[in-house]
C-alpha cells in the first residue's frame, strides 16, 4: 500500500481500513506463533500499511 493510495481516503474511511490491517495484523501473528505462516514476511508489509494509514490520519487531523 502506497501513501498515495491512502491520502485520498476520508478519515472514516481510514479508520475502517486502519481496523481491517490490525485484524489482519493479528490473524497472522497467531498463525506465525502456531508454526503455519510459510511467508513471515507479510507481518512486515502489514506493519508498514499500518503505519502509513496512521501517518495519513495524523496528517489529517493536523490540517
Amino acid at each position: 500500500m502506497d501513501y498515495s493510495e491512502v491520502k485520498n481516503k476520508s478519515v472514516a474511511g481510514l479508520k475502517e481500513l486502519l481496523l481491517e490491517q490490525k485484524e489482519k495484523l493479528r490473524e497472522l501473528q497467531f498463525k506465525a506463533s502456531q508454526h503455519q505462516l510459510t511467508n513471515v514476511r507479510q507481518i512486515r508489509q502489514i506493519k508498514k500499511d499500518i503505519a502509513v494509514i496512521l501517518t495519513a490520519l495524523s496528517n489529517k487531523k493536523s490540517q
